[in-house]
């Protein structure tokens, strides 16, 4: 196993995504069921990558929400495995509602699933336990943002493969989020370099963004966005593609705007 897979191994499980007008009510705030959903993907991933084994999930407990996501915000979802028994484990879910330009974050919601494992040859049970140490840290500034995602049968050719512009898709999104982190900006993007893909990613198998700052100028800045991914039952991991993107910081005109530094 190469370093960059041994280390995505040791990671919690993150999803962001965006809150389109499509997922909201007529509040304007996303939907509880989408939000369910986001959820439930990020434990499905978590318990995936922990036992690699075929999960179905189980339960789930009471989930209260705390606090709305907008429209505009970003949703960050987060899983991590809290407790292994022999065929069943526990992932804690959090969904954090964050303002992209001003970095304000809400914490929207915490939940707790149950997901048990399908008894058949792929399965090998006990489980293994959580290993001691194996929390994750806080992220700091710099590093490297992880996003996790799946492909499902409806972004795939007759091949059964992730389609190439479902892949940009994701690529650009991640490019986004980095950028508009980084900067605290209305970020466009304004330029995506050669992209190169290396290796098919099939239906079934999990996708990993890795976004770097690589440069910040005047009013752009330069993400490098690689794409990873992952069999979710042998634990393989592949380089399926990487890219360069430019984003650009634009003011209410529409044009670009300087990158405040303070």
């Amino acid at each position: 196993m190469t370093t960059a897979a041994a280390h995505a191994t040791a990671r919690r499980v993150r999803l962001i995504d965006m809150v389109f007008p499509g997922d909201t009510n007529h509040h304007g705030t996303l939907f509880g069921g989408v939000a369910l959903a986001h959820m439930d993907k990020v434990a499905f991933l978590a318990a995936s990558r922990h036992g690699r084994a075929p999960f179905v999930t189980a339960a789930s407990e009471k989930i209260d929400f705390a606090a709305p996501a907008r429209a505009g915000d970003m949703v960050e979802v987060t899983g991590r495995v809290i407790r292994v028994g022999t065929s069943a484990l526990d992932v804690e879910v959090e969904l954090v509602a964050e303002a992209p330009v001003t970095g304000e974050r809400r914490l929207c919601t915490r939940g707790r699933f149950t997901l048990v494992a399908q008894k058949g040859p792929q399965t090998r049970l006990p489980l293994p336990p959580i290993e001691p140490g194996a929390a994750e840290e806080a992220d700091d500034a710099g590093t490297p943002l992880h996003l996790a995602d799946m492909v499902f049968p409806g972004q795939t050719n007759h091949y059964g493969t992730l389609y190439g512009g479902d892949a940009l898709k994701m690529m650009g999104k991640a490019a986004f989020i980095a950028a508009t982190r980084h900067a605290r900006a209305v970020m466009v993007m304004a330029a995506s370099d050669r992209v190169d893909f290396t290796s098919p990613i099939r239906e079934g198998e999990m996708v990993e963004l890795i976004a770097a700052v690589r440069m910040t100028g005047r009013s752009s800045v330069r993400v490098e966005v690689a794409l990873w991914a992952e069999d979710l039952l042998r634990g393989d991991r592949r380089h399926a593609a990487t890219a360069l993107f430019t984003m650009v910081s634009v003011g209410p005109d529409g044009r670009a705007k300087p990158i405040d530094r303070g």
